[in-house]
């Protein structure tokens, strides 16, 4: 099956030709570093990370760029509050957030990092194209780009252009459209500044400010790219204005087009129904959320929920996703606590075609626009006839184990990211070994007070359960 996914500027599902050959060039929107990452974030850049994982384990050589926007009105109110610089700020919540990508398993998926300051020659560059080009204008010290002469602005929010007064507007006296955006914003009195030299009308203008939050992106994907590449990604909540403003600055500066041919967007995160904020105190960082949940617990309860829709993040959902985390790597510790024969074992036919057939199950599933719910569902299912196959058979073939052990490794290891601990593989104690077998002694002389007590001690002290099946008795680890 081909890889199918939903393209924002077309508003449908497309198959997916990278533009060229298996080599793909692969842009999200980063963090801006002005506060600790929340869990909304943590939405965006685990939806991202399991694409990037699908397209690689399809063969795809991706190049991904997440970038940190280290120049921002957020970062400057709260430099202004906490009394620091703004680049020391940004730096320190910069360093925290790769802390944060790094526990919830995405920072090790993205090859480059790039910083906004550090491309301010190749925004002076763009803002000469388009000055050149007529698509922008100078007003006291800032740059505007001028909506009206570019014909397509609204093809990716598929918005009409009377529609867009009602959004966010940028106010300047003489302005020429009210929804012209910034490119470069004049200098204010304690903010981080650059002075650039354009020329305009023919004449050299000396500027002294910093960049408008849309141009930083496109500066830096065409260096980084070129003037056009394969896939933008971002939270739905970004498809206007930024990135719409995008796409016009880049096809009016570069003259390619499209400037990206796939824009993909992931819904956004609620909590108990309402958009996190300060004021209401429902605003949930990323280590509020692993100070109680295992990180895998977090990327469960997210890939749960297809990467376009939202999601609602209530106590219930996570302690929800936590038992049904906890179920799987039961039934892993139940399949790997089985006895092992070099030869061949009455069920490993079986096993064999259903490792295959699950594989095959889950590929379709990803290649169906990254449906992770139902790649989740077959995970599952598959992982029930492990736990069910490893109570009804005494024991299995080497052969047959490793073919299941490695679909769970090809798929929720390397794709979701999920099922990575070991725990499951240590082997029973002397202690736990001989408690399992003091049980046994006490259920033949039918003592079975003394087995549930002895059930319980390892539950409570071991962290191990036992199962008492047709083929003797099961243990694992909770």
């Amino acid at each position: 099956m081909a890889l199918f996914l939903f393209n924002t500027l077309s508003g449908k599902k497309e198959a997916f030709k990278p533009l060229h050959d298996s080599s793909v060039k692969f842009f999200v929107c980063g963090q801006t570093v002005y506060d600790d990452a929340h869990i909304g974030h943590a939405k965006a850049y685990i939806d991202f990370d399991v694409i990037i994982r699908w397209l690689r384990n399809s063969g795809y050589s991706v190049k991904y760029v997440q970038n940190i926007t280290d120049v921002d009105d957020k970062i400057i109110i709260r430099a202004k509050e906490t009394g620091i610089q703004p680049m020391e700020l940004a730096r320190h919540y910069e360093k925290r957030f790769m802390e944060d990508m790094e526990a919830i398993g995405v920072k090790q998926g993205v090859d480059e990092y790039p910083r906004s300051h550090d491309f301010i020659e190749e925004i002076r560059q763009q803002i000469q194209l388009l000055l050149d080009k007529g698509y922008a204008y100078i007003i006291e010290g800032d740059v505007y780009f001028d909506v009206k002469k570019f014909k397509d602005y609204t093809k990716l929010s598929h918005m009409k252009i009377e529609e867009l007064e009602k959004h966010r507007i940028e106010p300047k006296e003489g302005k020429k459209n009210v929804y012209d955006f910034a490119l470069w914003k004049m200098a204010k009195e304690g903010e981080p500044s650059w002075k650039i030299s354009v020329k305009s009308n023919g004449k050299a203008v000396e500027l002294n400010g910093r960049p408008g939050w849309h141009i930083e992106d496109t500066a830096m994907t065409w260096k980084i790219f070129g003037e056009q590449y394969d896939i933008h990604g971002g939270a739905r909540e970004l498809v206007f204005p930024h990135h719409s403003n995008e796409i016009a600055q880049a096809e009016a500066a570069f003259g390619k087009k499209p400037f990206v041919k796939y824009w993909l967007h992931c819904g956004v995160l609620t909590v108990d129904g309402v958009k996190m904020s300060k004021s209401l105190k429902n605003f949930i960082t990323i280590r509020d959320v692993l100070k109680m949940y295992d990180a895998e617990v977090l990327r469960l309860l997210i890939l749960s929920t297809h990467y376009r829709k939202a999601v609602d993040y209530t106590e219930e959902l996570a302690k929800a996703a936590n038992k049904k985390l906890n179920a799987m790597y039961e039934a892993l510790s139940s399949f790997y606590s089985m006895k092992v024969s070099a030869t061949a074992q009455e069920g490993d036919r079986d096993l064999l075609l259903k490792s295959k057939q699950y594989i095959e199950e889950f590929a379709d599933s990803m290649d169906n626009d990254f449906n992770t719910p139902l790649a989740l569902s077959k995970l599952t299912a598959f992982l029930g006839y492990m736990r069910a196959f490893a109570e009804s058979n005494g024991s299995v073939g080497s052969k047959a184990r490793d073919a299941a052990f490695d679909a769970v490794d090809r798929t929720a290891n390397r794709v979701l990211g999920i099922l990575m601990k070991e725990e499951y593989k240590r082997g029973a104690s002397h202690d736990v070994e001989s408690l399992i077998a003091q049980r046994e002694a006490a259920r033949k002389t039918k003592d079975f007070k003394k087995a549930d007590e002895i059930r319980k001690t390892l539950k409570e002290r071991y962290n191990v359960i036992l199962e008492d099946t047709d083929t003797g008795v099961k243990w694992h680890r909770a």
